[in-house]
Formats: structure tokens, C-alpha cells, sequence
């Protein structure tokens, strides 16, 4: 029988932590093995039950930086998923900083909520797209002296400018490996390979600069452009 991703909810609504248990409960290879409205219950949760995953609430009474960086230091094998109405920057880099490995505002999807949390489970990280730009523009990766980012994608091979230009849609190492018929730990090799050459810290700051990029054209068609413009440079003369 496959393993189930084992999750906490952690939120101090009621009626909306019972909408995000029946979405995860409705998945078959998920399980909701504790709920509760505090950082208290979290912590129980945590050191009792070993979640994989806890979603969380930051805004709940008591859900400071400080406690979630707690929870992450004395329990550092459950993955921490903040899903929370507040779409700051400086909360969401905070948070990572201390140990959350995925943060969603709450007006995602459910299938959004999902992919989440099975990508946290597989010890990946995820950031709602729409905090993307906001996220990016804190990361310093256009601050003065950091190498321009098209001399970076020009040291990667064709299968890495492949492999990110899918992992800037949001997949995961799995979906990257099903769609170019390789295994998650090639695929995981060809990531470190792309962390190390675009100079950013984690897959997350890679997919925002994939996603900001302007799209370049193929070395195929780089080959036809320059058959044009040669051909139109003979009709002219």
C-alpha cells in the first residue's frame, strides 16, 4: 500500500479549517492525522503525531516568527506550509529564513493547496506564483553586482534551460522527470547544477527568475533568423 503524506492543519477558523481538511482528506494519498487554533496544538501535533507536512496559519493567536521558527528547530522533520491572507514580502522572506519550507495565501486554489503540500513531502519548497514578483524583488538577485541574469542562462546546457523553463510553471521533480523521461534523481542533479550557475539559493528564487525572463529564441531558430536577415540583406543589395 503507497505511503500517505501525513498532515496537520493548523488554523484558528473553524468553518475554513474544515474546507482545507476535506480538500486534503478528498486526496487519496493523503491523510489529516490533526487540526487545531494554535501554536500550542501545533507544537503537540508536531512532537506527538510527526506529521510530514503542517499547514499553518501565521496570523493565529500566538504565531509569531519566533514560535514558528521553534516549531522548525525542535521538529525538523516536518515541513512547515504557511497559508495565510497576508501577501507581504518581508513576512513571506522572514518566513522561509526561518525554516518554512512553502507559503500559500488563502485565496489558492485547492488543487494549488495540494500540489503544495505533496511538493513539500518530496522536500521541495513552493511559493504562491502571485507572490512571485514581490518575492523576487527582495531576493537581490538584480542588486548591484550580481551577474546579469542572461550571462547566467548562457552557461546553461540545453537539457537545464529545459528543465528550468518547466520548473518556472511550478512542477515538481517528479513531473519534470514523467514530462522529459528522466528519473527524479537526474532531474534533482540537473536542479543543483542550475542552482549553482543562476547563483540563487533554492529552487523558488530559480522558478521567479525563470518566470521573469524574456523568452529567447532556439538555437534553431536563432540559425533560420540569421538565414533571413542574411537573405534579406542579398535582396537589398
Amino acid at each position: 500500500m503507497t505511503k500517505k503524506i501525513r498532515v496537520g492543519v493548523m488554523d484558528q477558523h473553524p468553518l475554513f479549517r474544515d474546507g482545507v481538511i476535506f480538500t486534503l482528506e478528498a486526496q487519496p494519498d493523503m491523510e489529516v492525522i490533526g487540526q487545531g487554533a494554535s501554536v500550542r496544538d501545533a507544537v503537540r501535533i508536531a512532537q506527538e503525531s510527526k506529521p510530514d507536512v503542517i499547514v499553518l496559519d501565521i496570523s493565529m493567536p500566538g504565531c509569531g516568527m519566533d514560535a514558528l521558527e521553534a516549531i522548525t528547530q525542535q521538529h525538523a522533520l516536518v515541513r512547515i506550509l504557511i497559508l495565510s491572507v497576508v501577501a507581504d514580502e518581508e513576512q513571506v522572506c522572514a518566513a522561509l529564513k526561518r525554516g518554512t519550507c512553502g507559503y500559500l495565501l488563502k485565496g489558492t486554489s485547492g488543487s494549488e493547496l495540494v500540489q503544495a503540500v505533496r511538493m513539500l513531502d518530496q522536500g521541495e519548497s513552493y511559493v504562491s506564483p502571485s507572490l512571485g514578483a514581490k518575492l523576487l524583488m527582495r531576493s537581490g538577485l538584480n542588486s548591484a553586482g550580481a551577474a546579469k541574469p542572461a550571462n547566467r542562462f548562457s552557461h546553461l546546457t540545453p537539457r537545464e534551460d529545459q528543465i528550468l523553463s518547466i520548473l518556472g510553471k511550478g512542477r515538481s521533480n517528479k513531473e519534470i522527470g514523467n514530462k522529459l523521461d528522466l528519473s527524479e534523481k537526474t532531474v534533482k542533479h540537473h536542479i543543483t547544477n542550475i542552482l549553482q550557475k543562476l547563483q540563487v539559493r533554492n529552487r523558488v528564487e530559480a522558478a521567479l527568475l525563470a518566470s521573469d525572463r524574456v523568452p529567447q529564441p532556439t538555437a534553431p531558430d536563432r540559425k533560420a533568423l540569421s538565414q533571413t536577415r542574411s537573405s534579406g540583406s542579398g535582396l537589398a543589395n
